[in-house]
């Protein structure tokens, strides 16, 4: 499951086992039992008493509701959202009920919120009911936005995928057919990279395979353009010992690589070096393309490549957000693009 699906979620209520939404629940009761309670008193000097009363009375209904709408929510997560939304409600004037009819039995209500004991379980359930609804409106109008941004998300991902260029489709056609009169065997073989090289480009998107597969796609177009470049193209992998059944995009390193191809080694009239690096560090895999440039074509290449890493980039925030990057920079007269990612070492 890639992170875009992790993401998503089909119930509109959070989880409210969770520290941030407990978190949430109690500073939401607090800030009640203020209002409340200035709403209540005639003068200041009653407020501090009657607060901390209050608060314990708004946190009891509070927290019992959060419990029981936790213990349920697999099972909340099931049904309609309408339903939910219901169920939930009438969980939050359940939880009025039983936290006014203890309060009843064991305070005096009249130090709890300044009212009679009859009148103690209306007002509870009028104000509970009120903003309980309210706030099961603004999660559900939240859980739209997401969705919503989700499914721009994805829309941008499928707009951003990858592509190869069509010139590396003539020029690899074109070395096939000089191939073909002598070396049939090996054109054959340069077809069937080509097929996997354009399969993996019109994947579905938001498709994720593991780095074996990625760097193995990779060296497939190397190999490609290197029947093209011969002896004008080096390569030097160095790639430190990399967990490769983490799973990444689809062609994130090989639109790196064909940039340095095409801007890097192929102007160049004595060709140049590629050199692909790799680690792994604390949980996040970092890979980096660097590229000898022809004399002079440094600001040339900087304008060519900004399309394609502009497309990486924007595919790495839609997926991972803050906690994946892109960058480049020239280091020691060549150009260098460096990714990062959070990856797990589980095996996918």
């Amino acid at each position: 499951m890639g992170p875009m699906e992790q993401r998503e979620q089909k119930s509109f209520l959070p989880d409210f086992c969770g520290v941030r939404m407990v978190t949430a629940v109690v500073l939401g009761a607090v800030v009640l039992a203020v209002v409340v309670t200035l709403a209540s008193v005639d003068s200041l000097s009653e407020f501090s008493a009657r607060f901390s009363l209050s608060a314990l009375y708004i946190l009891w209904i509070a927290l019992v509701s959060a419990v029981l709408i936790c213990m349920l929510r697999q099972w909340l997560g099931k049904l309609k959202h309408s339903i939910a939304g219901v169920v939930a409600w009438l969980i939050v004037l359940l939880a009025c009920v039983v936290v006014a009819a203890a309060t009843v039995r064991l305070l005096p209500v009249d130090l709890v919120v300044g009212v009679e004991p009859d009148r103690l379980l209306i007002r509870t359930l009028g104000i509970g009911g009120i903003l309980g609804a309210l706030v099961l409106r603004y999660l559900y109008e939240l859980h739209q936005q997401r969705q919503q941004e989700l499914a721009e998300n994805r829309a941008r991902y499928q707009a951003l995928q990858a592509r190869i260029r069509p010139h590396f489709l003539f020029n690899s056609l074109n070395t096939v057919i000089s191939l073909i009169p002598e070396e049939p065997e090996r054109a054959q073989q340069v077809l069937h990279d080509l097929a996997d090289l354009f399969r993996a480009s019109m994947r579905a998107e938001g498709r994720q395979v593991t780095l074996e597969e990625e760097l193995g796609l990779t060296r497939q177009y190397l190999e490609v353009e290197q029947l093209r470049l011969g002896k004008r193209m080096r390569v030097q992998w160095d790639l430190q010992t990399l967990p490769m059944q983490v799973r990444v995009p689809q062609l994130l390193l090989q639109p790196l690589v064909e940039n340095a191809v095409y801007h890097g080694i192929q102007p160049s009239a004595t060709g140049g070096e590629i050199r692909i690096f790799g680690n792994f560090r604390e949980g996040r895999l970092n890979l980096s393309v660097c590229n000898t440039l022809p004399t002079g074509e440094v600001k040339r290449h900087s304008k060519g490549n900004r399309m394609a890493l502009d497309n990486i980039r924007q595919r790495l925030h839609a997926l991972y957000g803050e906690s994946a990057g892109l960058r480049t920079g020239l280091v020691d007269e060549c150009y260098q693009v460096r990714i990062w990612l959070p990856v797990s070492e589980e095996k996918g």
